[in-house]
């Protein structure tokens, strides 16, 4: 219980006190790993790039998502909305719902993406609530998504069905995070990765978390490792920006080693 305290505390003030968002690490927008497609040597990196790498992980989630005009779109752990500013504007979704546990998180979003409220009103909002409440009714939204949040998520079990709960039935279920690759592979992780050690991660094997989809009631459509457009190029930001010792560089060693990976899975509801 007090590693999930102690977790649990370091995340409310990281994300919300600490401003996440703001760190040279995630170039003061997104908050993830990011999605490299090009040349990531260290010093051929710019802030615009950066920005890019994390934008690009959202196009690659919502491509597979298959949104519609029609949808209506939930991101859990939706940081400070920037992600679902995007979906809404490049993937034209009826409207996008954006839930984060932390008050300082959602107070950001609102402002940051004040214009895009206004210019479409009624299409995105945001909204504090918990992965394991979610707070609105059974079967109300087409899809679900949610970026790099679950590896903060200590029930799993408890995400997935509240995602098939608000889901309607053929609703979609995208998530994109980093999973242990075995059982035991978050013992080995520990020494290697401040983040997993202190509580603030709390990452999960690959196989435990499908099958927490599938006895939610979910159909697997898809588990993709995308490791390869992930590890390397946060790495090279990471010494191009001096953060040698910060958060550790051993994210990129941990997935060489073949102790982790980062995923995009997608599980759809069945049809009635």
């Amino acid at each position: 219980m007090a590693t999930y305290d102690t977790g649990a505390a370091r995340r409310a003030t990281m994300y919300g006190s600490g401003d996440l968002s703001a760190s040279k690490l995630f170039s003061g927008h997104f908050i993830n790993f990011g999605y490299w497609t090009d040349d990531v040597a260290p010093g051929l990196l710019n802030r615009e790039r950066r920005t890019t790498s994390q934008a690009d992980l959202y196009r690659e989630v919502l491509r597979r998502t298959d949104i519609g005009e029609r949808d209506a779109v939930l991101e859990v752990g939706c940081g400070i909305g920037v992600g679902a500013a995007l979906a809404l504007q490049e993937f034209g979704p009826q409207r996008i719902v954006g839930l984060d546990l932390s008050d300082d998180q959602v107070a950001r979003a609102e402002r940051i993406n004040a214009d895009v409220l206004i210019a479409n009103p009624g299409r995105l909002s945001f909204r504090r609530g918990s992965a394991f409440a979610i707070p609105f009714q059974d079967r109300v939204f087409d899809s679900c998504i949610s970026v790099e949040a679950a590896q903060h998520f200590e029930d799993l079990t408890g995400f997935v069905a509240e995602a098939n709960r608000i889901l309607k039935p053929g609703g979609r279920l995208t998530v994109a995070t980093f999973f242990t690759t075995a059982e035991d592979a978050a013992r080995h992780l520990e020494p290697l990765i401040e983040t997993i050690r202190n509580g603030i991660d709390v990452v999960a094997p690959i196989d435990s978390f499908v099958q927490a989809l599938r006895v939610s009631g979910f159909e697997l459509a898809d588990v993709e490792s995308i490791g390869a457009h992930v590890w390397q190029g946060f790495d090279a930001w990471m010494q191009q920006t001096g953060f040698d010792n910060h958060w550790c560089r051993n994210w990129l060693r941990a997935y060489q080693d073949g102790q982790l990976d980062y995923y995009i899975v997608l599980a759809v509801k069945p049809s009635l």
